[in-house]
């Protein structure tokens, strides 16, 4: 029992590590910026906003620039769960290194 009390521990201390790095990773996914500029569509920065990408998937015919939109999107918003997913997990791992240490 001890050593798995020992695993739990180890895992829960680098679950916000885990989870920044899979947001890292989805964040480096998402080109939205690269889309835009391969169908000729300037942009201000690299990182576009959400609204500009819903802007485009609407008001585009191409069905090859609507896909990648949407993927880049999707790639964004899980972007986002991972950094929120991060953030929930980091109290607790302060709490229980406290406790357990």
């Amino acid at each position: 029992m001890s050593e798995l009390k020992e695993y739990l521990v180890a895992i829960a201390i680098c679950s916000p590590l885990f989870f920044f790095i899979i947001a890292v990773a989805f964040r480096l996914l998402d080109n939205s910026a690269s889309i835009f500029l391969r169908h000729d569509i300037l942009v201000d920065t690299s990182y576009v906003s959400a609204d500009i990408i819903r802007e485009h998937m609407t008001s585009s015919d191409d069905m090859k620039l609507k896909k990648s939109l949407k993927r880049a999107l999707l790639f964004r918003k899980l972007h986002n769960f991972f950094m929120i997913m991060m953030v929930i997990s980091i109290p607790p791992v302060i709490i229980a290194c406290f406790f357990l240490f």
